[in-house]
């Protein structure tokens, strides 16, 4: 075979993959291979970022742009998320990483003005599809605490720690010289400093008046004109949040003691009302006791009745280990709405964005720790609206995860079929009122579903089409399980103290629908998928006794089981070549000896309602041993074709037939080598002395007995409760009893480190044996020495002889070895085409059995045969540190590639890739590779992604067609794409945030109000905070700092006709600008000519009498 010639990939092969691909020494290889022609290449791969899904971790701020209908959303580590309407969401984020404080919309101007906690302000453009930063101001002497942007002004009012405000141009981002200093907003007789500005806000009715809230509890009303204070409100608590009624004659504010005081405006003596919402009224008249602080009130008025005040926080202080609640006051009427999670902020959506006229509030948006909440206040009871984004991602926190792109179309609609009947009552009838931007324009059309498994047990169907995420259909594995009441009650759960239900792997079959997840109470579970509900009166239970395998450290184990015998390596075994045991196996957990034969979960004994959807088919159980715990399961795999199920972990594997609820096959992973292959574990001292007492299950390396080395117990006669032992287990003396008793745990812990676990199962239909010229189903099977075994299964006919007669199996030993654990393992035939386990198509379980029979097929088998001498598959093989391609049947090693010296692999798939097939890599030291099949060059080697937390490791998956996800914290998703096409078409498939939409008109001031001076009052800031009038700001206060996206993000803005009105606006606006600046010149150009006539006409009168030769 020809040696490829690996040329350079990406700019980026570095040296943690720098090996090239090598072709196998063996004369004997195949040379048909060579004809396989390799369609991928370096160019069809790049990766990049496509969208984040879940709830905005640890948010810190919230704003809505009331025109637009856009939401804004800051959190603690810099990030920004905007929400439009189902489907249309954002992220971006600020380099320096630090906490959005504050964030101000430029109402129905596409644009967003972030304040950070390291005293930045950013201009955000959103009028493109990946928003980007404009324009930013660096403080280096002061720190800020609040912002304003009034209505349709570009003058940004920043109040900072020290009590002074400084007034920014958001078009330039430049600082006016136009400061309002605390010594001067307050009195000059005030000996403290008033604390820090907590508040600014312009009179609705006048903006030449500002009102100032100082922490100490001191409001000021500046009038910006005059640069003076009208007038001074004090009140002896700290103040917290100020809120105007429209009118501009009152405004409340909230405080720390739990008060809210109303003020008039002319009347700054002493509050007009004070009132505790919560406080209790003492019936001597006293002042009510003290309540928790209220951190924000809004004040909203309704044209028709009483106003809104809205309110968090103010609760009393006896209300200890209550929830956070929002209060409603409406009238005479006061509504507490209780959260489910601490309350960051709040917002009272209203009809109209100009601050002087009736508000008329709709909604309220809470944003909780965990949750947004939308309250609707125009409903009796204030229902919530039902929420269309997929923030429950993290509702238990999510323990695995799965992607399958390019699924079954039939699936989506199946699953949201019985997903839909699961939805809560009781929400609110109305639209969602965040319904902003557009959607994308994508070309993607391919199904996506993303499993997550959860804490609780609990496991989420997810469609994730069209860079979208909706939540189809959620199912609880915990409702098979008995739920302890008390510790007391829950014994044998010690191996895990939280979350005993909680999902640690699982196997999804999408074309059968078939699922099966392992749980860390190390159990199985087998789930069939019907669209009819059904009650099973028991559920089905086996229960499985993994043996340890013992080290020369270890203890024997008394409790191990005489095993049926397998004559010869090449035979199958079955659990009917032998009795079933004349007892029912009985667990012991008495404090007399070591628990034995128990599993960690109870399977609930009552009657079991199970909906439309994933219904439990078996259930399987691990149980402890002689006092020691089950290992928790490490792999999975379930193939419908065959109606097996396989599991595995530090012990060996298990193989079960859940048609007939069976267990074939329960063996340690030395006695899958055949008796001439060495074992590959660990170097440990001789052992040959010791014999252990009782039936062990792993015996002397290397004398193994046809008796000791293959273990198929069988299963008692069909009852609720299966047991796999074959045999009582024999009695123990004393010696042995406290011999465990006194077993170091710290002994036994290393020993599980250190023994050969397994790691990865594939099914496939291929060659089991050198000799073998017809494939058959076979089980591949990895460990984490790097192992790969070949396991054949011999499956009797179909229908009721399936049901009937014994599934033969038996190890074919050693098929390759590979440096570190084997994660993925993969079949081609010989024109490199993947394929892929035998399935079969979905029938629903409780259907007649006629619809059974016309849906039930079995998807027809890979090429049957393989011509004398010639190899037909490759067997694809990817390690933590390797992969090798492997010809079948003759197991020749053909190519192998050395991925990562210095580092490890976390994930590998074998995927699917503009037509052809390649093995996707995620390393633990941040790279994304690719190599391309069958010959393993790297055709991408990415330094992508720094492995910042373990869940990222526990999460990264690869699916077909270029897409990749990951948690990247406990409540977002990170959806990525390693296609070089995608990343092209990724500006058609974003979402449109910003859409030209009118602004509302100014409210009618009025015949009479116009006539008497009444209604707002308007102020030409310009001439105030310009630099004619303010003249500059101090050069060391602030740091200007162009963003990278001023012309670049405006030529990258939307495209399509949506983005076509936006350039045209942009144009417009361009013109109009021209023509302004034409204007102005024109006007000088006046000015000038007729400064240059008056000047003639002086100097005509000056020499009009005079002669010429007076000149």
């Amino acid at each position: 075979m020809k040696k490829f010639n690996i040329r350079k990939v990406l700019d980026g092969l570095t040296a943690a993959s720098s090996s090239s691909s090598s072709a196998a020494a063996q004369s004997g290889t195949p040379r048909e291979n060579d004809v396989i022609q390799e369609t991928l290449q370096s160019e069809h791969f790049q990766p990049c970022k496509t969208v984040r899904h879940g709830f905005p971790y640890q948010p810190s701020s919230m704003a809505f742009d009331p025109v637009q209908k856009i939401l804004a959303i800051g959190t603690q580590a810099g990030a920004l998320r905007l929400f439009g309407r189902a489907g249309v969401e954002c992220y971006c984020q600020h380099e320096s990483g630090s906490a959005v404080i504050q964030l101000q919309f430029l109402v129905n101007e596409g644009a967003l003005v972030s304040a950070l906690a390291d005293d930045s302000i950013h201009l955000w453009n959103l009028r493109q599809k990946i928003p980007a930063i404009l324009h930013s101001l660096k403080f280096n002497r002061e720190r800020i605490t609040y912002c304003h942007l009034p209505f349709q002004s570009k003058w940004l009012y920043i109040g900072t720690e020290r009590g002074n405000i400084h007034i920014v141009n958001v078009e330039s981002f430049t600082l006016s010289g136009y400061v309002i200093m605390w010594n001067k907003a307050i009195e000059l007789s005030t000996k403290t400093h008033p604390g820090p500005v907590v508040h600014i806000s312009d009179n609705p009715m006048d903006e030449g008046k500002l009102l100032i809230g100082f922490e100490c509890g001191v409001v000021v009303l500046w009038d910006l004109k005059c640069k003076k204070a009208d007038y001074r409100y004090t009140y002896d608590e700290a103040i917290h949040s100020v809120a105007w009624h429209h009118e501009g004659k009152q405004f409340v504010c909230s405080h720390s003691d739990g008060t809210l005081t109303t003020w008039n405006v002319r009347a700054p003596a002493k509050p007009a009302q004070i009132i505790t919402p919560h406080g209790k009224q003492p019936k001597d008249g006293k002042k009510p006791e003290p309540c928790k602080p209220i951190l924000k009130v809004e004040y909203k008025t309704t044209r028709a009745g009483d106003p809104f005040m809205v309110l968090s926080g103010g609760l009393s202080y006896d209300t200890v280990g209550r929830r956070a609640c929002l209060t409603v006051m409406h009238g005479k009427s006061t509504a507490v709405l209780e959260m489910d999670y601490p309350i960051v902020d709040f917002l009272t959506l209203c009809e109209t964005p100009y601050p002087n006229d009736f508000q008329e509030p709709y909604a309220v948006v809470v944003l909780l720790e965990k949750d947004l909440v939308v309250i609707d206040l125009g409903q009796i009871g204030y229902p919530i609206f039902e929420n269309p984004y997929p923030l429950t991602i993290h509702e238990s926190p999510v323990t695995c995860c799965e992607y399958f792109a390019d699924c079954p179309a039939e699936l989506i609609p199946a699953l949201y079929s019985v997903g839909s009947r699961q939805k809560r009552q009781g929400y609110s009838k109305k639209e969602w009122p965040i319904s902003g931007g557009n959607w994308g324009q994508g070309t993607q059309s391919y199904p996506e579903i993303i499993i997550t498994g959860h804490a609780d047990g609990s496991i989420k169907f997810w469609d994730a089409s069209a860079l979208m995420l909706q939540v189809l259909y959620k199912l609880k594995t915990a409702k098979v399980f008995e739920r302890a009441r008390s510790k007391e009650e829950k014994p044998s759960t010690e191996i895990v103290e939280e979350d005993p239900f909680a999902i640690q792997t699982l196997s999804w079959c999408p074309e059968s629908r078939m699922l099966c997840v392992a749980g860390v109470s190390a159990h199985v579970i087998v789930y069939r998928f019907s669209k009819q509900e059904i009650t099973t009166e028991t559920v089905q239970l086996l229960e499985v006794r993994m043996q340890c395998e013992f080290s020369n450290g270890d203890s024997p184990d008394p409790g191990g089981e005489q095993t049926p015998t397998l004559p010869t390596p090449g035979a199958s075994s079955s659990p009917q070549d032998s009795e079933p045991p004349t007892q029912p196996s009985t667990g012991s957990n008495s404090c007399d000896g070591p628990r034995d034969n128990i599993p960690c979960l109870k399977v609930r004994s009552s009657p079991l309602k199970q909906s439309p959807g994933y219904q439990v088919e078996l259930v399987i159980q691990l149980v402890w041993v002689s006092g020691e715990p089950p290992q928790p399961i490490s792999s999975l795999a379930i193939n419908s074709s065959y109606g097996l199920v396989v599991f595995g972990n530090s012990n060996g594997l298990a193989v079960v037939d859940y048609l007939q609820k069976t267990l074939l096959l329960n063996m340690g992973t030395s006695e899958l080598y055949s008796p001439s292959e060495p074992y590959q574990r660990q170097p440990r001292s001789p052992r040959k002395q010791r014999q252990p007492s009782g039936a062990a299950c792993d015996t002397n390396d290397g004398s193994n007995t046809s008796e000791d080395r293959c273990k198929s117990p069988t299963s008692a006669k069909m009852s609720r409760k299966i047991s796999s032992s074959s045999e009582q287990k024999p009695d123990l003396d004393a010696k042995d009893n406290s011999f465990i008793r006194s077993r170091s745990s710290s002994v036994s812990s290393i020993d599980r480190e250190s023994r050969e676990a397994i790691s990865s199962f594939h099914f496939c239909e291929s060659f089991p044996r050198k000799i073998d010229s017809l494939v058959s189903p076979c089980l591949l099977v990895g460990t984490t020495q790097g192992t790969v075994m070949m396991v054949a299964l011999s499956l009797p006919p179909g229908g009721d002889q399936r049901l009937q007669q014994p599934v033969g199996i038996s190890s074919c030993g050693t098929l390759v070895s590979l440096k570190g654990g084997i994660l993925t393992m993969a079949l081609l035939d010989a024109t490199g085409t993947l394929l892929p386990p035998a399935y079969e198509s979905w029938y629903d379980p409780n259907a007649s059995d006629e619809d059974k029979e016309k849906n039930r097929r079995r998807r027809p088998a890979s090429p049957p045969s393989s011509q004398e001498g010639q190899d037909s598959q490759f067997a694809v093989l990817c390690s933590e540190k390797q992969a090798k391609v492997v010809a079948m049947p003759s197991q020749t090693r053909i190519y192998k590639h050395n991925i990562t010296e210095t580092s490890f692999v976390l994930r590998a798939d074998v995927v699917q890739m503009a037509g052809a097939n390649c093995i996707a890599c995620f390393c633990a030291n941040g790279h994304i590779m690719t190599l391309s099949l069958p010959s393993l060059r790297p055709l991408l080697d990415v330094n992508y992604l720094p492995l910042t937390d373990m869940r990222i490791a526990r999460t990264f998956c690869f699916s077909n067609l270029g897409q990749a996800l990951y948690l990247t914290s406990a409540t977002e998703i990170q959806r990525i794409t390693y296609s070089q096409e995608t990343c092209d078409n990724l500006q058609e498939m974003l979402s449109e945030l910003f859409t030209p939409v009118e602004t509302p008109e100014a409210p009618n001031r009025g015949f009479f109000k116009g006539l008497f001076g009444g209604g707002a009052q308007s102020l030409d800031r310009e001439d105030l905070f310009g630099e004619t009038a303010s003249g500059k700001a101090s050069r060391s206060l602030a740091q200007h700092i162009p963003g990278p996206g001023g012309m670049e993000g405006m030529k990258g803005a939307a495209s399509g006709v949506v983005g076509d009105l936006a350039r045209a606006r942009i144009a417009l606006d361009e013109r109009g600008q021209k023509l302004g600046e034409l204007d102005e010149r024109t006007a000088a150009m006046m000015a000038s000519a007729d400064s240059f006539s008056k000047h003639a006409h002086d100097m005509m009168l000056k020499y009009k009498d005079k002669k010429w030769y007076q000149l």
